[in-house]
């Protein structure tokens, strides 16, 4: 059957161009040493995130459907592929900080390079649909990186002993929480998953029926303050509100408070994107790992919403500040089936130890969010923006 073939639309161009110079965007008050820093496993340097987002596109878009096209360097393969085995060998993640080289000048050419041959592609040619959906995962991969570069960065910066501001105008950490009430769900059947037009991860496809029991969820996030009284009742000496492998994390790593907090002269500080500062009550708790999140949870005699509570509850209350952990395993939906080839690796082979996250954060690019993003990360990882919404049976 022949594949219908279409003209790119100028809002794709667009688009592209404004979301491939935003990323570069985040990166303009770095310096040069703050492109090549890693200070832990799970951050990659800066001049990584540039170098990745900018290989999907020449892999997955030029390579193989821009006739004559000449690869900009045939090592960046191997140094920017992230996790496609379907590609080939790749750096381990742990050493993306011992790449000197390629520059970070040498990085800025390349996307430059790509860009330019992007641009001209989508200008002239004619795409199939199933390419358009490709620049669309491409672009809204650069868009998740956005959000990694966001975090990555604060993680460099954060993790200096002089605790440099990122920028004067830099990313809050969101707005003041308003009075906490809980809104009821009554028990029920519910649809849950993606439906619609528009752009969306073959995670969220699959929209299933789900019961759920009454419950009440609280209309505002955890603050500070709140997560304050659980540190100084000794939440993080108390084995019983932990759960077996959370409280051995506690004790491993000598956990004592949310990440980026430091008790100076008997004050909790907290670093933030313009610096360190005393931390604000009533802001919303962020930076804590699930386990950290169940723990108060049981502290104060509730728990932590369901994935699909969370979605069918979502339009009670106002959420994007902060990913909220939610009490469900990763896991794919009723009928997932990977995609084939390299693309198939996108989501599907992580279903597995890690927990599923909701809502967004204030790191997280404009029009990148819905109700039914799944995002997902390993129990003990909190250098994202996460934060805790409560449930009450």
């Amino acid at each position: 059957m022949e594949e219908t073939m279409v003209k790119a639309d100028k809002d794709l161009s667009a688009r592209f161009a404004a979301i491939r110079q935003h990323t570069e965007f985040i990166c303009r008050s770095l310096k040069t040493e703050d492109y090549v820093v890693q200070p832990c496993a799970d951050v990659s340097p800066p001049k990584w995130h540039l170098g990745h987002t900018t290989w999907f596109f020449e892999t997955f878009i030029l390579k193989p459907f821009l006739p004559g096209y000449k690869v900009y360097d045939s090592q960046y393969d191997f140094v920017f592929n992230s996790y496609y085995e379907t590609v080939g060998a790749r750096v381990i993640r742990t050493d993306r900080g011992n790449l000197s080289r390629p520059t970070v000048e040498d990085v800025f050419a390349y996307r430059k390079y790509v860009d330019e041959h992007m641009g001209r592609f989508l200008e002239n040619g004619d795409l199939s649909l199933d390419l358009i959906e490709t620049v669309d995962l491409g672009l809204n991969h650069e868009q998740q990186h956005q959000e990694l570069l966001m975090t990555d960065i604060k993680y460099i910066l954060g993790h200096n002993p002089l605790f440099p501001s990122y920028a004067t105008e830099y990313v809050p950490t969101g707005q003041k929480s308003t009075a906490s009430a809980f809104h009821q769900v009554v028990a029920g059947n519910y649809q849950i998953g993606f439906e619609g037009e528009g752009f969306s991860f073959d995670n969220e496809h699959g929209r299933h029926q789900v019961w759920i029991d009454e419950f009440k969820i609280s209309t505002s996030l955890v603050t500070n303050r709140e997560y304050l009284e659980f540190i100084n009742s000794g939440g993080y000496q108390n084995f019983s509100y932990w759960h077996a492998e959370g409280w051995d994390w506690v004790k491993r790593e000598h956990v004592e408070a949310p990440l980026y907090w430091h008790l100076v002269d008997g004050k909790w500080m907290n670093y933030d994107l313009g610096g360190l500062t005393e931390t604000i009550a009533e802001n919303p708790v962020c930076h804590i790992s699930f386990y950290e999140a169940t723990a108060f949870a049981n502290w104060k005699g509730l728990r932590l919403p369901t994935e699909a509570e969370w979605e069918v509850a979502s339009a009670a209350f106002d959420w994007g500040s902060r990913w909220e952990w939610t009490n469900s395993a990763y896991l794919p939906y009723p009928g997932f089936k990977k995609a084939d080839g390299a693309i198939g690796e996108y989501n599907g082979k992580f279903m597995v130890s890690q927990m599923v996250l909701r809502g967004a954060s204030v790191a997280t690019p404009q029009r990148h969010s819905r109700k039914t993003y799944r995002n997902f990360f390993h129990p003990h990882l909190r250098w994202q923006f996460t934060g805790i919404r409560l449930v009450v049976d």
